[in-house]
């Protein structure tokens, strides 16, 4: 039997698309008859402190040699010289879903000391694997070539196309952590323009993974005076989930960037008109019939592709069927876990 390793930080079940996608593919790796043994790392990664690195160490030191070990790029990223250490015994595989550098609100210290140890991290391993053309083409900055890095996207679960609202508000659904990265600010700004048009905006995501994100988010719902027309849901259940996705009319998510976006993928998989970013691999997952893509952090570009959307039903009936097209083309799980199992087998000895 086939045997892989998978170190991942934090809780595996935190509901993000990282995670998720984490989850779905060592779940399907194990329908393809592979062993999938999975480590858990601490969650202070990517900012480890000595016990975190030494516990990585630890995992790493007590697998046979030339083990095939998958190391979540939120880990492997700040840990070179742990990778340096074990990067000829073991057949490392970064799994990369956006560089850590490229995160939101890091200052151009941060910013550069992520990059020097992800680029040094990934010099150690023999095969990285992405999850868009996107961020495939970011690493080359890395000094990672393109040989070395496969393309495995992201799959989306089959879903029914949504029903929408059946008031005379048009209901608009974000679905993402209150993170600095996701851009909540920039469409509550753009929004508090456009108090004239009749919307409700419904934000799905945890309210916890970055509680002064959160907070501050919420003291300026109240300062633009949005209290009754924002509705933070905070982390739903795949149940509460799916009947926020079916009550919509449109979605949104003012990315600053995104490796993938999964939850792009399962807002066209339910044929909804999604007005994002062009920030990362956004363009490449949202076509362009399907949705309306601005400069991420331009308040008066957004304010106006959310006043086209709130004023034309013409148009937010083209873009819904744009999407309905494009879900017959994304990715399932299956087709994921395959080429992610090839990847694996692609790492030899």
């Amino acid at each position: 039997m086939k045997v892989v390793y998978f170190l991942i930080p934090g809780d595996p079940d935190t509901r993000t698309g990282g995670y998720r996608y984490d989850r779905r593919i060592m779940d399907g790796l194990g329908s393809l008859g592979w062993q999938v043994e999975r480590h858990r790392l601490s969650a202070t990664f990517p900012y480890p402190d000595a016990s975190a690195l030494l516990e990585a160490e630890a995992v790493l030191a007590a697998l046979p040699n030339q083990a095939r070990v998958v190391i979540d790029g939120l880990a492997l990223g700040a840990m070179p010289a742990v990778a340096a250490a074990h990067g000829r015994r073991l057949r490392l595989v970064g799994l990369v879903h956006h560089p850590l550098a490229l995160e939101t609100g890091l200052d151009g210290r941060q910013r550069q000391q992520f990059y020097a140890s992800e680029r040094e991290a990934l010099c150690h391993v023999r095969q990285v694997i992405v999850t868009s053309p996107s961020t495939a083409q970011a690493l080359a900055d890395y000094a990672v070539a393109s040989e070395h890095c496969a393309v495995v996207l992201p799959g989306t679960d089959p879903a029914s196309l949504a029903s929408g609202s059946v008031g005379t508000e048009l209901v608009l659904l974000c679905v993402a952590s209150l993170t600095p990265r996701k851009g909540h600010a920039v469409l509550f700004h753009a929004l508090a323009r456009l108090k004239q048009y009749e919307w409700r905006l419904r934000c799905a995501g945890s309210l916890v993974f970055d509680p002064v994100t959160s907070a501050s988010l919420q003291a300026l719902i109240g300062e633009l005076g949005l209290t009754d027309r924002i509705e933070l849901l905070g982390e739903l259940d795949h149940e509460a989930l799916e009947s926020a996705y079916q009550q919509a009319d449109a979605f949104v998510l003012p990315s600053f960037h995104e490796g993938y976006g999964m939850v792009l993928a399962e807002a066209l998989a339910r044929g909804l008109p999604i007005l994002s970013t062009t920030a990362g691999a956004i363009p490449d997952t949202v076509p362009a019939d399907a949705g309306l893509l601005v400069p991420p952090g331009d308040v008066a570009a957004l304010t106006e592709a959310l006043a086209r959307v709130l004023d034309e039903p013409e148009l937010r009936r083209k873009l819904a069927a744009g999407a309905r097209a494009a879900r017959h083309t994304l990715p399932d799980w299956p087709q994921a876990c395959t080429r992610f199992a090839a990847a694996l087998e692609a790492v030899r000895a």
